[in-house]
This record gives structure tokens, C-alpha cells and sequence, in this order.
């Protein structure tokens, strides 16, 4: 990305949630940057806090604890609104997206902080969040990842804009990212959607003016257990593995949270339903299915400047 010498743009570079985690600032001076920036960061702690399945300490790991029991627990307005959004992110995928998978993820060996006795649902459209009088029941132990880094992208963005509504900025965790305003250039911001065989380059790029991107892949969090390579994309119908010909699902949304939990749903339903999908819910999509090539619905070739492989 080629910025112009007249712009003053700010950069800032850190690790959260187990990613990396970037912020590009510009049209406000480095002090403000800088409070923007601590901003972030406290969102991002906060998060990890509330909703890292890794963390002994955190409260997802406490109310893990008590799935399946009788006795409902009290969470956090941060933690509570997680889980209302993850339960709807449920019911609006139709169960391809279900944060019920932490004892399929801990099965497989991508193992978090221990949580004892998880309870296992009759099927995968069991409601495994319920919301009561006082507090929360869980029916099956429940993983936010995923949709836990879009709402810190979503909750960032939020104070970034509270602290500075005049900024324009693009941040970056892990690859997912929210963007507001222009770039440094006078455009949209320019996207690449990454290449899941590892290639030196993207696939596409896309123009985002204010939107999020998200991305699906089985390029980076993948290993070897009982003899077979898995990734941490679960079918919640078999309780293993998305095996849908896919290797990666990148979508463009105007909020992050539903753009990661968009491209799992897709992920999940592999190359046959990936299409029909995601045309009907009109969304921004790209996958790349196990041949290598890049395929789009019509909203994504709308904002793609550049495209690899024409399929």
C-alpha cells in the first residue's frame, strides 16, 4: 500500500487473542493516535478475559465449568452480549455455526483450559445457550473464538470512533479486519483475500470503503490426530471437521462479527452449498475450493479490483 508523503498516517503493531494485531490511523495527530491505539488494546485485553477458552481464569472457562448443570451462572455484559450474538448467529446459519464445539476442538487436540465433565448434546440443533431469571445454563460447553475476535473488532472499532469520530483507520486481527473512512491514498481501503495454498500473493482484492472482512482457512490452525490432518472448522451436524472441498471462505460485511460468522457457515457448507448460500443471503463472498481456484459470488465481483484466476 503506497501512501502519500502529504498524509500523516500512524501505525501500530501488537499480539491479542493470539494473533497478530495491527492498526493504521490517519487524519488525526500521533497523540490522539496513540490514546486510540490504548483503546484497543484495553478492548482486546478485556476480551481475552472474558471470552478466551485458553485462559484457566477466564469467564467462558467458568461458565464452561457449569455446563450441563443445573445451577445458572451470572456473566458479564461483555460476556452476555457474546453469547446473545452467538446464539443468533446459530439460528441465522441454520446450526452450520454453532459455538458447541469445544469437546469436538478438545477431542481433536486443539485443547484449551480444562473444564471437566462437558455435557453432549442430543443433536446439532439443540440450543446449547439459554438465558434465564438468574443467569446463564449452558447444555454443552461452548467455544467463542471465532466470533469472539469479530466482536473485538466490532468493539475496538466502536471506541475508536467514540474517542475520535473523525479518524479513518483500518484494524487488523489475525487477517480479519474492520475499516472506517478512506485510506491514506483518498480511496477505499485495498484488501487482499489471502491464498490458503501459501502462495506469495492474494487471490483477489477487494475495495472496502467502511466493512469488514473475515476469513475461514485451514491454511494456519491445522495438525495431525490419529493419523489424519484436521482443522479447527467443525461441522456441528457430524462433530468433525468441515469436509466440504473448501480450503478457504472469505466474506465482506459491514460488521466483523457477522463477516467471521458468515465465513465459517459457508465453510461449513463446503462447495456444493457455498454458492446458493451465500447468494441468498447476498453476501460478498470468495472461496477457494481444493483445485486452487477462486470463485465469487456477484456482490464480491462488485467490489474486486483483481482477480488471480478467472473461474
Amino acid at each position: 500500500m503506497t501512501v502519500a508523503a502529504s498524509l500523516t498516517v500512524h501505525r501500530f503493531e501488537a499480539r491479542a487473542l493470539g494473533s497478530p494485531l495491527r492498526l493504521i490511523v490517519h487524519e488525526v495527530d500521533r497523540g490522539s493516535s496513540a490514546r486510540l491505539w490504548d483503546e484497543v488494546l484495553a478492548e482486546f485485553a478485556a476480551v481475552d478475559a472474558s471470552l478466551s477458552r485458553f485462559r484457566d481464569d477466564s469467564e467462558i472457562t467458568r461458565l464452561n465449568r457449569s455446563a450441563g448443570g443445573d445451577q445458572a451462572m451470572t456473566a458479564s455484559r461483555r460476556l452476555s452480549r457474546a453469547l446473545i450474538a452467538a446464539d443468533r448467529a446459530r439460528r441465522m446459519t441454520g446450526g452450520r455455526f454453532n459455538p458447541a464445539v469445544l469437546a469436538d476442538l478438545d477431542r481433536l487436540g486443539y485443547v484449551g483450559a480444562a473444564v471437566g465433565r462437558a455435557a453432549r448434546r442430543a443433536n446439532a440443533s439443540e440450543r446449547p445457550i439459554a438465558r434465564c431469571a438468574d443467569g446463564i445454563r449452558l447444555t454443552d460447553a461452548i467455544d467463542l473464538g471465532g466470533i469472539g475476535k469479530g466482536l473485538a473488532l466490532r468493539w475496538a472499532a466502536a471506541r475508536i470512533e467514540r474517542g475520535c469520530p473523525d479518524a479513518a483507520f483500518l484494524l487488523e486481527a489475525g487477517g480479519d479486519l474492520v475499516a472506517r473512512g478512506r485510506a491514506p491514498e483518498g480511496g477505499p481501503w485495498l484488501v487482499g483475500i489471502e491464498d490458503p495454498a501459501g502462495g506469495s500473493g492474494p487471490v483477489a482484492v477487494a475495495r472496502i470503503d467502511s466493512g469488514a472482512v473475515a476469513t475461514s482457512s485451514v491454511r494456519i490452525t491445522r495438525w495431525r490426530s490419529d493419523g489424519r490432518d484436521v482443522h479447527h472448522l467443525i461441522d456441528p451436524a457430524t462433530r468433525e471437521p468441515a469436509d466440504g472441498g473448501l480450503l478457504a471462505v472469505t466474506v465482506a460485511h459491514r460488521d466483523p462479527a457477522w463477516a467471521e460468522v458468515w465465513s465459517k457457515a459457508l465453510f461449513v457448507a463446503g462447495c456444493a452449498g457455498v454458492a446458493p448460500l451465500a447468494r441468498e443471503r447476498g453476501l460478498a463472498a470468495w472461496w477457494v475450493p481444493t483445485d486452487g481456484t477462486t470463485e465469487m459470488t456477484p456482490a464480491a465481483r462488485q467490489i474486486t479490483t483483481w482477480v488471480a484466476a478467472e473461474t
